[in-house]
């Protein structure tokens, strides 16, 4: 897809399942295991779906997925799969080398969106793209750094203070354009100052969902996240986001749906839908 001067690509960074229940909150299971089916262990398949821009040159990647950097527990637990799919395997399929990417504009600091990073060389942790310049927003690092009980488990803090140490982190500041055709709306219901990119040239637009709306499941307004901090305010946060979208026929991009990358919204009987599969 073309937007602007960009070319927009995704990339699938590799597979991994969490908790049905957890990935829906309060939604019994009889609903969304129709669309989503568990495993034996209640887990339900996940995308880490990273998307590149290229234009106005630079190769921009927004989140780059859940990294390399896991104890056999750890893949265990999370059923981490790169047998398919790798961060830079799928740049390499494009004929992109690590060297040549400019940007990483990060949504924020959990795992399975910044654990791609940072990568182990000789016991030492170096910036995966060691030429790009990292972004986050600053209020968000701030938390990441003192994270609340119930979040704690999801920061880890070798995917992002290495970027510090090197020099290569730099902080975004509320709203704004990061890029030219490049912005970032803020969200705080799954964790603070989470920033999602927003690419558009005023005719065509497409909005980079994160864990605002992890899968189309999602698009309805009930079906929340228990691990959001603040499931009502994610809540308000999707409505004005899905008005947003169905009135302006954005195109909504996932980051962690197994099946969709991208689909467009229509009005249905019971409110805004999932509507047409857009291919990226």
């Amino acid at each position: 897809m073309k937007v602007g001067n960009y070319e927009l690509f995704p990339i699938e960074t590799g597979r991994f399942a969490l908790d049905g229940g957890a990935m829906f909150g309060v939604v019994p299971k009889t609903l969304w295991g129709k669309s989503n089916p568990p495993d034996e262990k209640n887990r339900i398949p996940m995308a880490a779906r990273a998307l590149l821009l290229i234009g106005n040159g630079r190769k921009i990647l927004v989140d780059v997925g859940n990294g390399s950097k896991f104890s056999e527990k750890f893949i265990s637990i999370y059923k981490i799969d790169s047998s398919e799919f790798s961060l830079l395997k799928s740049l390499k399929d494009r004929g992109i080398t690590p060297d040549q990417i400019t940007d990483v504009l990060l949504t924020h600091l959990h795992f399975d969106h910044a654990g791609g990073s940072t990568t182990m060389v000789n016991g030492v942790l170096h910036p995966t793209f060691p030429n790009a310049t990292y972004y986050v927003q600053r209020e968000h690092w701030e938390a990441a750094l003192n994270p609340t009980e119930r979040d704690r488990a999801s920061f880890f803090r070798d995917d992002f203070i290495p970027l510090q140490e090197h020099g290569v982190l730099q902080f975004t500041e509320g709203e704004s354009e990061v890029f030219p055709g490049v912005s970032v709306r803020l969200v705080h219901g799954h964790t603070a100052f989470l920033q999602c990119p927003i690419i558009s040239d005023g005719t065509t637009t497409v909005f980079y969902c994160a864990d605002l709306m992890p899968t189309v499941s999602h698009v309805q307004l009930p079906w929340i996240m228990a691990y959001d901090l603040r499931p009502l305010v994610t809540m308000e946060e999707k409505r004005s986001v899905l008005a947003d979208a169905v009135e302006k026929n954005w195109v909504l991009f996932f980051e962690h749906d197994a099946a969709t990358a991208a689909i467009r919204l229509m009005r249905g009987e019971k409110g805004i839908v999932a509507g047409e599969t857009v291919r990226l």
